[in-house]
């Protein structure tokens, strides 16, 4: 029989007034949207009719984002659907978004990473990593390669699941070190300092991770299909990472050397560290049938992600059969066919029992991908009714500069910015296009503004309600609020300056 593991169920936990003030941002939202929506439907905005009754739209989709009035997917999917109601467009092309390739991109991912959860791929690679007897039982080792595992996990899955699968490991470190301090008022204080900074590095390290490739999270294909699909620009797996990559690298070592300072001096962790971590990796026994068939498809995904950066490296790109694996196997097949290894894979041929049920694999968050298709409908109606040129030449107007470094810093400031009160894929949703938008409108080539609020649109460290990881920490009780929005604050200006710096330089050499 297979083995899986329940899915965790993340609690995020909120004082009562933050509970308070979420559900008077949502009330504030559900009136102040149709009366948003009713304004700039009867203001003679000089605008097409059909730009206009679209910008109506987008004033009534922005506030129920902003205020979470309604749940994110659903105005998402709300949005293209009052633009067929108000003839803004017709059915088939309003929709069409919903089966871009980028979604089955979405897919298919989605499904890979529920595998690595389903089977404990993730959970042996977490304590593997912690068990390296490079690590041992020093504190701030521990912390270090702990973010790391983190991290690296979130390139691959969910932000969220990554943290709620750390989240139980970081506890159970942290008590154990409370079971074991010394009787002195002194040591437990530094040990509730350093759960604080595992704490925290647990989400950063997870938001951040994400940011390393396409599919570690929502934003990063968000700008990718938009880049795509509206400015016509193609970014590859490969260019992707070598902006994204040196973004969370740079990212993390700030987090590691900014904690182990803060949160790991004057902790003695003892060797029963080290064998709590040998202990739970040994209950998972060898590597299963399952795991090893999930690192196969995994492993071929990448391997086909990463082809057509191998024929850049080699200066083969321009082949015949470098162009014909491009336009045959592209990114979104690529994670289609790993998907499907997942469903042929035997654990058990005598029993037709195959790596991946239906029935496991439908479990991924199918309201991101409508999210997705969502506001790729509407920043594609935006461009195509005009809207989107009019809004770029109204920005323009007011900016004091108009060139690539100063539009770059505005877009990922808006981001990170608008990350903090609402999601980080709604944030994309909102943004990306805006800052194609006013790219267009300047002269200026969309590349980096949209890069810099794709990326920024990852950030949002400050408050509980910024992201789920940072709930799922925050309901452990080791961090005070005004703690988090300390050092939440201090990643959002340092990821401000990194995002941009990498993005001027580093875009140049790639595009």
């Amino acid at each position: 029989m297979l083995t899986s593991r329940p899915e965790p169920s993340p609690v995020e936990l909120h004082s009562a007034a933050e509970e308070q003030f979420n559900r008077r941002r949502r009330t504030t939202g559900l009136w102040l949207g149709p009366a948003v929506f009713l304004v700039l439907l009867l203001l003679p905005l000089p605008l097409p009719p059909p730009a206009h009754r679209l910008a109506a739209i987008f004033g009534l989709i922005v506030v129920l984002w902003v205020t979470e009035a309604l749940p994110v997917t659903v105005t998402a999917i709300l949005g293209p659907m009052a633009a067929i109601v108000l003839g803004v467009a017709d059915a088939r092309t309003a929709l069409a978004p919903f089966a871009d390739p980028i979604i089955f991109l979405f897919i298919g991912s989605f499904i890979l990473a529920q595998a690595m959860f389903v089977h404990g791929l993730d959970r042996r690679f977490a304590y593997g990593a912690l068990s390296w007897p490079l690590v041992g039982s020093h504190p701030m080792r521990i912390l270090v390669v702990y973010g790391f595992v983190a991290a690296a996990l979130s390139m691959w899955i969910s932000n969220t699941a990554t943290t709620a699968m750390m989240f139980p490991i970081g506890l159970s470190i942290v008590s154990h070190l409370l079971r074991t301090a010394p009787p002195d008022e002194a040591a437990r204080r530094a040990i509730k300092r350093y759960a604080l900074g595992l704490m925290l590095i647990t989400s950063f390290a997870a938001s951040i991770g994400g940011m390393a490739t396409p599919v570690g999270t929502p934003p990063n294909l968000i700008g990718i299909g938009m880049l795509d699909r509206i400015a016509d620009v193609r970014i590859t797996f490969v260019q992707w990472m070598v902006l994204g990559l040196p973004v969370a690298a740079a990212l993390f070592a700030c987090l590691a050397v900014g904690f182990s300072l803060a949160c790991a001096r004057g902790v003695a962790a003892g060797e029963g560290s080290a064998m709590l971590v040998r202990q739970e990796l040994s209950r998972l026994g060898g590597l299963t049938v399952a795991q090893r068939n999930v690192l196969i498809a995994f492993g071929t995904t990448i391997v086909l992600w990463i082809t057509p950066g191998f024929f850049a490296l080699t200066g083969t790109e321009a082949s015949a059969f470098a162009t014909r694996y491009a336009e045959s196997v592209p990114e979104a097949v690529a994670a289609v066919l790993g998907a499907f290894l997942l469903f042929v894979l035997p654990v058990d041929w005598s029993t037709r029992r195959f790596t991946l049920t239906w029935d496991q694999a439908a479990r991924i968050d199918w309201g991101i991908v409508f999210l997705y298709g969502g506001g790729l409908a509407m920043g594609s109606l935006a461009f195509s009714t005009g809207l989107a040129d009019a809004i770029g030449r109204g920005v323009t107007a007011w900016l004091p500069s108009q060139g690539t470094l100063a539009l770059t810093a505005t877009f990922t400031a808006v981001a990170i910015i608008l990350s903090e009160t609402t999601s980080n894929t709604a944030s994309a949703n909102m943004v990306v296009p805006i800052a194609i938008a006013v790219s267009e409108a300047a002269g200026v080539r969309p590349i980096e503004p949209a890069l810099g609020a794709t990326l920024g649109a990852s950030m949002g460290f400050m408050m509980p309600i910024s992201t789920a990881p940072n709930a799922i920490v925050y309901s452990s009780g080791f961090i005070p609020i005004t703690t988090m929005m300390k050092y939440g604050i201090g990643l959002d200006v340092v990821g401000f300056f990194v995002i941009v710096a990498v993005v001027m330089l580093g875009a140049p050499l790639v595009f």
